[in-house]
């Protein structure tokens, strides 16, 4: 694997369909709830330089772009994505690190927070230093919740006053000691049960 993570710029827009579609379709093949993106919003973040993309002879492999809340209190990282042709290789942490790293640098002060039903995505969180935390330490932002809308949990953060869903919560803070970061061990385990214990409170019927 010969892939290569840039910052991206204008000469990838002509990716964004693709990178909306892939995005679009593996939310379906999990069954899990999704954000819609479209085109023209990744072009958005692409000349914000706030988009991550990877590429390997001109092919997409990958992507993944940044969020800033509350005047850069906040930033999230969204729309992580790997190419199916590109699983399994550790692909999608290579990204996250990189995209993680780069908003250090660009927005040194945030606090770095992401939702996400994925063991995977938690795992490589973790790695990095997220800790699970209440969504009541996200960003209170309307505009982030808003952009929940097209996700077919919806209906449960609204319900849940955007206080719990689906998804689980995770907060880097770079101004927590590194020991208090690190006392959090990622167990795929306990996080399997507390997303089935969501699962049937939220969707029984």
């Amino acid at each position: 694997m010969n892939v290569i993570i840039v910052i991206a710029q204008k000469e990838h827009y002509h990716y964004a369909q693709e990178i909306c579609d892939t995005i679009e379709t593996s939310a379906l093949q999990r069954g899990t709830g999704i954000a819609k993106r479209t085109p023209e919003y990744i072009h958005k973040k692409i000349d914000l330089q706030e988009a991550v993309i990877a590429l390997e002879n001109g092919k997409f492999a990958g992507f993944c772009y940044i969020e800033s809340w509350q005047h850069g209190k906040f930033v999230a990282h969204s729309g992580l994505i790997v190419h199916p042709g590109y699983r399994h290789l550790g692909l999608a942490k290579k990204i996250k690190t990189f995209v993680f790293e780069y908003s250090q640098k660009k927005y040194p002060e945030a606090k770095i927070f992401g939702i996400t039903t994925g063991l995977a995505v938690m795992k490589i969180n973790s790695d990095l230093g997220y800790r699970p935390v209440p969504f009541s330490e996200l960003t209170d932002d309307p505009s982030f919740w808003a952009g929940c809308k097209t996700c077919t949990n919806f209906d449960i953060l609204q319900h849940k006053e955007n206080k719990m869903c689906l998804c689980t919560g995770m907060l880097y803070d770079p101004k927590e000691k590194k020991n208090q970061e690190q006392e959090y061990t990622f167990n795929k385990k306990v996080l399997g049960r507390l997303k089935s214990i969501k699962q049937a409170l939220f969707l029984k019927k």
